[in-house]
Parts: structure tokens; sequence; C-alpha cells
């Protein structure tokens, strides 16, 4: 296939455009600077251009651009530039399906979209699948407003998959490359009351999940790209400590969290959210890490000492 990557420089796109380029795809990445070879071409999402004729040319379009959730505070600047990130890039994307059939060359027919678990907002033990509505909250209405973007494309008679993704465990950045010198100097500790899911996927699954998307017709609207196997946060911190070595024994409080993040405290840290891999469980899908520490160990490229 010919495939169209936007969001190819983030930590999903690397991994994402070289797995999809081993697998004899043919990957093209756009990008916001003046294109530098022959597999990119150049675009300018915020004023909602790109160049149609070329991008028609691909089988799919992957889209996974959106700026650091958790990069600063979300002053009302902050908030715009996060929703633009990924509604502006989102919405320029879904003009190339736009039109969709009526000339005689080709066309797009896939659109895989970025999304996230944020979309569920708050909701303690509730398990949580595809059916599930969104929450409340800053990040939930910017989930909902970026997957109802690319829905426009369907109308147009694209199949559009909007992943979910969890918690992305990855040697190569996110919550690891964060916490990880922490935990390494043995000033680790949960969060609040440790009682908060995290449901996270290891980086192969990832990937393993995009490939799905592309080749499983029958997939479309969202899908939750996280882990069978949940966790509380508290689990997720004894589980480094297992690998890293002892950590602190109290907990950081919630109004901790609040003074030095603000609303990402509420949203991102302390929000609780058991998001359940239904539509990915009912494909088939063979998920390489169920087990978090096994994820844990693969993430950080460590070998796992057996008792």
């Amino acid at each position: 296939m010919k495939i169209l990557i936007a969001g190819a420089s983030g930590l999903i796109g690397r991994a994402a455009a070289a797995a999809l380029r081993a697998d004899g795809h043919e990957i093209t990445r756009l990008v916001r600077r003046p294109a530098a070879s022959d597999d990119e071409i150049s675009w300018n999402p915020s004023s909602g251009e790109a160049p149609l004729d070329v991008c028609r040319t691909a089988d799919a379009v992957i889209n996974l651009c959106g700026a650091d959730i958790a990069a600063g505070r979300w002053t009302p600047k902050r908030r715009s530039e996060l929703r633009a990130s990924r509604i502006d890039t989102t919405q320029t994307l879904a003009k190339i399906f736009a039109g969709w059939g009526s000339a005689e060359q080709r066309w797009p027919t896939i659109l895989i979209n970025a999304s996230a678990t944020g979309i569920y907002g708050d909701r303690g033990n509730l398990e949580l699948n595809e059916s599930s509505g969104p929450g409340s909250g800053f990040l939930a209405e910017l989930c909902r407003d970026w997957e109802s973007a690319a829905m426009v494309a369907s109308e147009s008679g694209a199949r559009v998959v909007c992943l979910r993704f969890g918690v992305v465990l990855s040697k190569g950045g996110g919550l690891l490359a964060r916490i990880v010198p922490f935990y390494r100097a043995g000033l680790g500790c949960q969060l609040g009351t440790g009682r908060q899911w995290m449901s996270w996927i290891e980086m192969e699954d990832v990937v393993g999940a995009v490939r799905l998307a592309l080749r499983d017709t029958g997939m479309s609207g969202p899908v939750n790209v996280v882990s069978p196997m949940s966790v509380m946060n508290a689990g997720f911190t004894r589980a480094l400590g297992r690998i890293l070595g002892p950590q602190l024994p109290m907990p950081v409080p919630p109004f901790a969290l609040r003074a030095l993040y603000g609303a990402i405290a509420d949203e991102v840290f302390l929000a609780s959210a058991r998001v359940v891999p239904a539509k990915l469980i009912r494909s088939g899908y063979p998920f390489r890490y169920e087990n978090l520490e096994d994820a844990l160990y693969q993430a950080l490229a460590m070998d796992k000492v057996e008792d």
C-alpha cells in the first residue's frame, strides 16, 4: 500500500513508519518544513493547506499529529495550541477525502486517526469500552472534537478508524522518559491515593494495532488501544519499583500535583479510566504484552531476571 503519514516524527509515528516500511509499504511523510527527500511532502495544516493532488494518490492516510498534552500547564494559549495541533491537522487531512470517487483516479480509502483514552474522563472503577460515552473536562472534549473532525471523512465513503491510545510504554519517550530518571534515583512514588486506573499499551502492540486497522476492512470508528490488563497507579508504581529498586514510601498528595500542574493533575495524573480493548479482543488481536512487568522490561530494554 501507499501510505501517507502525518506526525511521523512523533513517538508513535517513528515506530509505525519504520514497521510499515519494513512490511513493504510505500511510506510518504507529511512535514511542516520544505521537503528534504523523495519520501516527504510539505504541508501547512494551520492554514488548511495540503497538496491534495499528491495526497489523493495514497491508499491510506494515518494521522498521528498532536502536541504533548502534559508538556506545560494548560493556560488558555496552551489549550488553543493543543486543539489546533489535533483538530486543524485532522480537518485538513479530511479534505483529502472530499469528493471521494468523483474523478477517475486513485483515492485513499482509509483514514486512521489518533485519539486517546482521555475521551472517557475520570470514571472511577467503571469498565469502559468503545460504546461508552465521553466524559467531561477539557481533555475529554478535545478528544471528542478530534474524533468528530476525523469522522467527516466517512461521509465521503472512507473507512475511518480512531485509535484511542492509552499510556504508551516506550523507551523512546512518553511517560517512561519523564518518570524513569526519578525511579532510578529511588524517588518514585504513587500519585494521590494510587487507586486511579491506568490503561497502558506497549509500543509493539501500538504498532500491531495500526497494522490491524489498515488490513481489517471491518474495523471502523473508535478502537481502544490498551492492554486487556489495566492497573491502578499504585500497582504501576510497585511494578516499576520491582524493576528499578525501592522507591519512596509516601505518595505525592493531590494538592501538590495541582499546585505544580494545575488542571493536568486532575485530568491526567489523578483521573481514573479502566479501559477495555473490546474491539481488539473481538478481532482476535494477539497481544504481545498483556503483563505490565513484561511490557516494562521490553520498553526499558532490560533483561528480565527470573526468581
